[in-house]
């Protein structure tokens, strides 16, 4: 079975576009980045399974962490909500 096919890959997937959806709706910003840390954990482990760890590296250590660590330090430095 090809990784693209594998039914664990097809499952994070389905939670990256979950995820995706989450982020866009959601009314508060602090919560927005924390679903987009998770959207980025998912397609990190996405990554993964099709086998370019190279990849679910970086966006691990980009996506998940440094883009939230920026995130929350514009949220903290504007208004927390969206108008």
């Amino acid at each position: 079975m090809t990784p693209a096919f594998d039914p664990l890959a097809i499952a994070f997937l389905g939670l990256m576009i979950v995820g995706a959806i989450a982020a866009l709706s959601v009314r508060d910003l602090m919560a927005a980045v924390v679903v987009f840390g998770a959207f980025s954990f998912f397609s990190a482990t996405y990554f993964a399974i099709l086998g370019a760890v190279d990849v679910a590296f970086t966006e691990a250590a980009v996506g998940a962490a440094i883009t939230a660590v920026f995130f929350v330090t514009a949220i903290f430095r504007t208004d927390r909500g969206a108008d």
